[in-house]
Order: C-alpha cells, then structure tokens, then sequence
C-alpha cells in the first residue's frame, strides 16, 4: 500500500487592505523618473540654454533705438503675427517683451509636444505592449499610471519654467514677469499633457493617441492664429487655444495671471474626465474600439506592403490634414509682406531679420524650411514604426511565414519614404495654394513647390539613418531624433548661436540649394542623394546580419 502525499492547499493572496484607485502612484512617479531620466535632463537644460543663447540678440536692442522701432514694426504685421503671436509692448519693444513675443509660440509648441509624447508614452503605450497589465497586477491602482504620468510632465514643465525665469532674471529682467512667462508657458504645455490623457482613453493604440493630440495641438495653433490676424491683441477666437492663454498674459508689459487659471481649470477638468473614461473602459481597450475587420483579407492586402501601409494610413491622413491647414493658413499671410517692405526697405535691421533679398521669397522660404522639418519628423515616426513591431513581437510573426526579411523591411521603409514624401509636397503646395490665393504671383505657385521639392534628399537622409541605425542598434534608434533636433537648430539659431560652418554642414538641411533667391547646386543634391543610397544599403545589410527579438 503506497502512501499519497498531499499537494499544499493553495493560498489566496490577500487583497491589499486600504488601497485606492492611486495606490503606487509613488512607486510609477519614481519609475518613470529613472526611466527617462536622460531626456527629461536634456529638455529640462534645452529650453533654458535656448534662452541663454537667445539673450545677445536681444540685449543688443538696448542701445539701438531705431532697431527697437523696427522690430516691432515687423512684429505687428500680419504676416509676423502669424509666426509669433499678438504683440504686446510694440510702443517699448525692449528685451522683455521682444523675448515674450517673439519666443512665447514656439516654445509652448516644443514642450507641448514633449508632454504629449510623453504622457502616451507611459498610458496607452505601456497597456499596447501590455507591461501596464503586469503592473496592475501588482498593488497599482487603476488610475495610478494616469495620475504618475501626468505628475512626471507637470514636474518637468516647472523646473523648465523655474530654470527659465532664472536665466532672463540673471540677464536683469523682472523676475515675477520672468516667471509669469515662463509659468504660463508651462501651464499651456500642460493642457496639452492633459489632452493626450483624455485621447488615451478614446483610442486604442498608441499612434492613435498621439496623433488625436497632435491634431487638437493643430488645431488650435490655426485657430489662435486666425484670432490675432483678425485685429491687434487678437478675439475670442485667439481665447480658445492653451497657446493664446500663455500670450495673454502680457508678460513685461502689462503682467497679469488671470489666464494662467483658466489653464489650470481645463487641466483639472481634464485630468477628471480622462479618470472618468478610465473607468469606464475595459483595461487594455479603447473607448473608441476599432471595427471589425473582413474574415478573410482581399488579395492586394496580402503582402507586406500592405500591412506596412494599413498601419501608417490613418497617420498620413491626420498629419497631411492638419499640417495642410496650418500652412495653408500661413500662406495666405505672404501677401502682406510688401507693404511691410515699402516701409522698411532700405533698413538694414529688417534686412538682417528676414534676411537679404526678397522679403516675400524669405518669408515663403520659411513656410517651405518648416513644412519640412514637419515631413522630417513624421519620416522618423514612420521609420520606426519598424522597431515598434519588432518590439511588440509582431515582426516575429510576419517573418515566421514564407517573407523574407528585406521584404518586410523594405516595406516599411518603401511605405515611410512615400508617406514622407506626401506630407512634404501637401504642405509645400497648401502653403503656395494660400500665397497664390491671395494675389501674389511672384514667386509662382511652381516655383514655390519646386522648391519644396528640393528637400527630398535631405529626408531621403534623415529616412535613410533612421533605418541603418534601427537596423543595426536598434536600442540606439533615437538617435535619429538627435541628428534632426541638430538640424533645426541649425536652420533657425545658427546666425544667434554663431555656429561655425563645419558643424553646421552637419545637417542634411543645410546641403538644400534655395532655388527661390538662386541658381540650384546641383553637387549639393547629387551628394544628399548619394548619401541617403549609402544608408538605405547599410540599413538592408544590417537588418539581415542581426537577430530579430523575440518575446
């Protein structure tokens, strides 16, 4: 007779006695802190550096009366406005509020986008991966990692805001209108933080998320817009856009913090309603579930070209649609460049502004030198659209059918260039389409995109090194944002930062002929496109050399 030994009863772990819905909200704040402590140092030293080199042009204002009058000149015209915001203090335009007009719109821009990438980067992208579920597991509240993520991006936009203030302090402007700027940036930034939690309950993918963030950040960016060219100090449209609250603060002219508080209203009212639409979703899902799809594909969508195209499609549109509005909006102002320059046209301030030559052309080339880097950026996001799948595993599914590995790589990366190359010539030729529209036929609308075109090498390159670096380390494929952060510092600071021309041909960007005020470098095209050739092979031949990650 043998003897049976009993197996241990199991035991059912306790539940956690006195936990909340934010029970180890601590616990991810701490996490996400040393998980990205490397770029929230970067960021939280940029903006501040960006100040400290912006200074020597401005304090150089003070000793110049008729550069002063100038300036604001140029600040309070219609095509100026645009690009900057309503122009407050333009009857004393001294380093204040020069700073507060002429920095306030893209700064909000740089650190909106930061909270939103980094708010859906640690909400609807953990549960994508499905890390968060291994998380909750754990004693972690359900609306923990909403409240951590949002935390994390607040603290970040203060110590930007306190960093900030600190440095034009230094320069000896007033602190509390420092901070009043400043603080009013960090607190628009934050609304757009705000929004990326709210989309990342509606949606059920990460690019879902980002993209609906980025079209509301659009979208009111072209609202407030409209708003201030309108009439001077902008209407109650320039009211509904975060960005619009942060210029009405008036700071160094007339500071007041009114319109911080509304800021601070729409975030908590926010921050609720993204809790609200976390409860009442299922955890890993989408408020806005996606349809079902055929039972069995059709024929054109069984390969993978296909799929590389299904999965960015939605992206393309959203991007193409809201940058085509935005630079449409931006050309219609082209017209008004000339009568600015009957006014102004034998001073050498304003020259040194727009640049020589002109003005219309100069200003027409900054539509187009924008609309690029907005092709550059989405190229980068599509290119590693690739390492997203490989992470999630799902690149280990495609290639265990007969797909080779070019194949499926070379579909990603044939899909990435042409989206790239739409929302370059869609926004190249949405900005000529305004310039046209409204009476100007010089330079043509040809011309305009002509020289738009002209920037397909330098995105072949920024595509191209995306794709060698993702192929090669694909834990060092944020290194391609580097090489185009590079590139936009040196298209628009290289003249204040006084950059020498050997670190400057480092960009691709800066190789790009200008066809609008000269003859086409051939050479310099020829090169981009021979460099981009190079990358694209190396990209084949490390993708074939090394392992692809399994789960």
């Amino acid at each position: 007779m043998s003897a049976v030994t009993a197996a241990p009863p199991l035991h059912r772990a306790e539940p956690v006695r006195g936990g909340t819905t934010l029970t180890g909200t601590w616990s991810l704040v701490r996490f996400i802190l040393r998980r990205d402590r490397v770029r929230l140092v970067v960021w939280s030293l940029g903006i501040p550096l960006l100040y400290l080199g912006s200074l020597p042009e401005y304090t150089t204002m003070l000793d110049d009366s008729e550069g002063q009058a100038v300036r604001a000149a140029l600040v309070s015209s219609p095509a100026m406005v645009a690009m900057t915001g309503p122009g407050y203090g333009t009857d004393d335009y001294t380093v204040g509020p020069a700073l507060a007009n002429e920095l306030t719109l893209w700064v909000v821009i740089a650190l909106a986008v930061m909270s939103i990438l980094q708010v859906v980067r640690h909400t609807r992208a953990e549960e994508e991966s499905s890390r968060s579920e291994l998380v909750r597991a754990a004693a972690v509240g359900r609306h923990a990692a909403v409240v951590a993520a949002l935390f994390v991006v607040l603290v970040v936009n203060a110590v930007i805001a306190v960093l900030s203030a600190a440095v034009l302090a230094a320069a000896d402007l007033d602190l509390t209108d420092a901070l009043g700027m400043t603080g009013g940036i960090a607190v628009a930034a934050l609304t757009y933080g705000a929004v990326a939690l709210v989309a990342a309950q509606v949606t059920e993918h990460s690019r879902g998320a980002t993209g609906l963030s980025m079209a509301v950040l659009g979208a009111t960016f072209t609202v407030g817009t409209v708003g201030n060219m309108q009439e001077p100090g902008g209407t109650w449209l320039s009211w509904l856009s975060p960005i619009g609250w942060a210029q009405q603060m008036r700071a160094f002219v007339d500071l007041r913090w009114w319109p911080a508080a509304i800021g601070v209203v729409v975030i908590v009212l926010l921050l609720l309603a993204a809790s609200s639409l976390a409860s009442r979703r299922d955890f890993g899902a989408g408020l806005v579930p996606d349809r079902p799809g055929r039972a069995d594909a059709l024929d054109s969508l069984r390969s993978p070209g296909a799929l590389a195209w299904v999965q960015q499609r939605m992206a393309l549109l959203w991007t193409g649609l809201g940058l085509g509005i935005m630079w449409l909006a931006m050309g219609t102002v082209a017209s008004d460049v000339p009568e600015l320059t009957k006014t102004l046209q034998d001073n050498p301030v304003y020259a040194s502004v727009l640049g020589a030559g002109d003005p219309v052309a100069g200003f027409l080339r900054i539509i187009v030198l924008y609309a690029a880097l907005g092709a550059a950026v989405y190229g980068i996001v599509a290119m590693l659209r690739a390492k997203a799948e490989e992470d999630a595993g799902r690149a280990e599914y495609v290639l265990a059918t007969p797909v080779a590995r070019g194949r499926w790589f070379g579909a990603t990366l044939g899909i990435s260039s042409a989206a790239t190359v739409v929302v370059l010539v869609v926004g190249v030729a949405a900005g000529a389409a305004g310039a046209v529209f409204t009476g100007l036929s010089d330079p043509s609308f040809g011309a305009i995109l002509g020289a738009g075109l002209l920037y397909l090498p330098a995105l072949a390159v920024f595509v191209g090194f995306t794709a060698a670096v993702y192929a090669w380390a694909p834990r060092a494929a944020s290194v391609s944002w580097v090489l185009l952060e590079w590139a936009i510092v040196v298209a628009l600071f290289a003249g204040l930062f006084h950059i020498p021309e050997w670190a400057q041909k480092i960009s691709p960007f800066w190789w790009v002929p200008d066809s609008l005020s000269g003859d086409v470098d051939r050479g310099h095209v020829g090169g981009l496109c021979a460099v981009a050739l190079v990358l694209v092979v190396l990209a084949f031949v490390g993708f074939r050399r090394r392992d692809v990650a399994t789960r």
